[in-house]
């Protein structure tokens, strides 16, 4: 009987012993959201389904969306649109330099004493004679009018009555001491109208400017392929970022399904249990590559926003897919005629042909400084001497003792003087201390630089065109050698999976079949990334508009 009880006893321990092991592990794998249907053999749940469509709210945008966008909002695209209006206003202002000119000036001056200026000189008699000239005159007129009753008067006496005759008019006699030449309020009003009818400067800023617009219009056409160029992969990264959270979400997914048929065979016994520890370690592993991988992900996406020049905080969705469409547009195009195509219409190849040409037109703007500057010039102007007392008296021309007043306004004729002049002008800088030769031959040696660079372009624009379609064709085999490894790995894995269910394969197999059907999942994702962003590098390298696919119009021969 106690052998009985000890053989129950210790086949009890025995079954808790198997529960314990058989148990899940204490911190089970956390739900994982799909990205997009698995192509694999695992796919996800209905519920992981719903999930995946809440995440993945956002506005919609595809490659064209998100180039249409970059060209509106682009920070280095406006930088450069920005450039485009100052060469626009640089233009308006070497224009404003042949345009006539008209100035307006004028002031006013208010005298408070002024000096008398016949001071001291013999002049001041002249003004000094106390009405004797009258006197004379009426003495004159007394004399030879035949009237016995007119006599002649002495001066005194005719000061007197003069004085006399001021008072009845109710003028207060002056102290005799003021100039005469003194006014209280000084205006000057003047009009300058000035014509440029030559200056060798000013019309070769004209055509300097104008070059400079062009030299701008073409550094925004070439920005703007550049942008599309830069838009297109960080798309392309984001897109190959999206598919590596799921070939991470697959790859957990199979380490799942692992674990639990390595617990199923190490509850048969026909494992051992340290199998089951590294399904475990495995599957830990994948859930922590799944979390980089949606870190990845969201970090692709910022830099596709910063990129287009939005928002950080904007919600967008990618859909358009990572895949490498036609492989054959380009496959046949020959070096020579894509250099061709790219010496034609690379706008930085043109932007350096129109910096050679500026740097012309300021040699030309230098040599312009020997020449003279002549002008055609008019002025009118308008000057007025207004008294504070525009008070004046007047004598009756019959009587030298008859007196009256008379106050004028500020603009009575009499204050007022107009004065017209026309004529031309010529200004010509005769010797400079050799400044004007020294900078000619500072433009000289930029001249030779600008055509030196265009030189090293057109060299360097040859390598690029050379390298994109060298780039191109390798990126077009690693897709041909990654489809077909792609297709050897799930068949391996397929394979381990049914040898295992056999019992004739060991976990281990399937782990290492699975990473290498991830591993070269990955590889042939970034070989269609590598080819997308080959291809767009390609028309940019050969100066091909945006979205305008021509490999018709090259010239074919396949690349050796």
């Amino acid at each position: 009987m106690r052998t009985f009880y000890s053989s129950l006893l210790a086949v009890g321990l025995a079954v808790c012993a198997c529960a314990v092991l058989l148990a899940p592990s204490a911190a089970p794998a956390q739900p994982i959201e799909p990205i997009r249907p698995s192509d694999t053999t695992a796919r996800p749940a209905p519920s992981q389904d719903r999930a995946s469509a809440r995440g993945r709210s956002g506005t919609p945008l595809s490659v064209t969306d998100a180039i249409q966008v970059a060209l509106e909002e682009s920070y280095s695209l406006r930088d450069v649109q920005l450039d485009v209006r100052n060469a626009d206003a640089r233009i308006q202002s070497a224009w404003g330099r042949l345009y006539p000119q008209l100035d307006a000036t004028g002031n006013y001056t208010r005298n408070i004493r002024t000096a008398n200026p016949f001071a001291g000189s013999d002049v001041t008699g002249l003004f000094s004679g106390g009405g004797a000239s009258e006197w004379v005159t009426f003495n004159e007129q007394a004399r030879t009018d035949g009237n016995p009753n007119t006599d002649p008067i002495t001066i005194e006496e005719f000061r007197r009555r003069q004085q006399a005759g001021r008072r009845e008019a109710g003028i207060t006699p002056g102290s005799g001491g003021g100039n005469p030449f003194g006014v209280a309020n000084q205006f000057t009003g003047a009009l300058r109208l000035r014509q440029t009818l030559y200056n060798g400067q000013a019309i070769a800023a004209v055509q300097g400017a104008q070059t400079l617009k062009d030299l701008n219009q073409t550094a925004l056409d070439r920005q703007k392929r550049v942008l599309v160029n830069e838009v297109r992969q960080a798309y392309h990264d984001a897109l190959l970022a999206r598919e590596q959270i799921d070939v991470a979400r697959q790859g957990l997914q199979r380490a799942q399904e692992t674990f639990r048929e390595v617990s199923q065979q190490v509850s048969a016994g026909t494992v051992p249990k340290s199998e089951r520890l590294s399904a475990e370690v495995e599957r830990a592993n994948r859930e922590t590559q799944l979390v980089q991988a949606r870190s990845d992900y969201a970090s692709a996406l910022d830099g596709l926003k910063q990129t287009m020049g939005i928002d950080a905080d904007a919600a967008i969705q990618l859909t358009d897919d990572l895949e490498a469409g036609p492989r054959d547009q380009y496959a046949e195009v020959s070096v020579q005629s894509a250099v061709d195509r790219a010496l034609r219409n690379r706008s930085d190849l043109e932007r350096a042909r129109l910096n050679a040409e500026l740097q012309e037109v300021r040699k030309d703007t230098e040599q312009a400084r020997y020449f003279p500057t002549v002008a055609a010039v008019a002025n009118l102007s308008m000057s007025g001497r207004v008294p504070s007392d525009r008070t004046s008296v007047i004598s009756d021309p019959t009587d030298p003792f008859e007196f009256d007043t008379r106050t004028r306004g500020v603009f009575a004729d009499s204050y007022w003087n107009p004065s017209l002049s026309v004529g031309l002008e010529l200004s010509w800088t005769l010797f400079d201390g050799f400044q004007r030769r020294s900078s000619i031959q500072q433009q000289e040696v930029a001249v030779q630089r600008a055509e030196l660079q265009v030189s090293q372009l057109r060299q360097s624009v040859r390598i690029q065109v050379q390298r994109a379609l060298r780039n191109l064709e390798a990126a077009r085999q690693r897709i041909q050698s990654q489809s077909t490894n792609l297709e050897t790995a799930r068949t391996n894995y397929r394979f381990a999976q049914q040898r295992l269910g056999q019992g004739v394969s060991s976990p281990f197999r399937v782990r290492e079949a699975s990473r290498q059907l991830d591993q070269s999942r990955l590889n042939y994702l970034r070989a269609v990334r590598d080819y997308m962003n080959a291809k767009s590098a390609f028309e940019t390298a050969v100066g091909q508009p945006a979205g305008v696919p021509d490999a018709a119009s090259f010239e074919t021969a396949r690349l050796e």
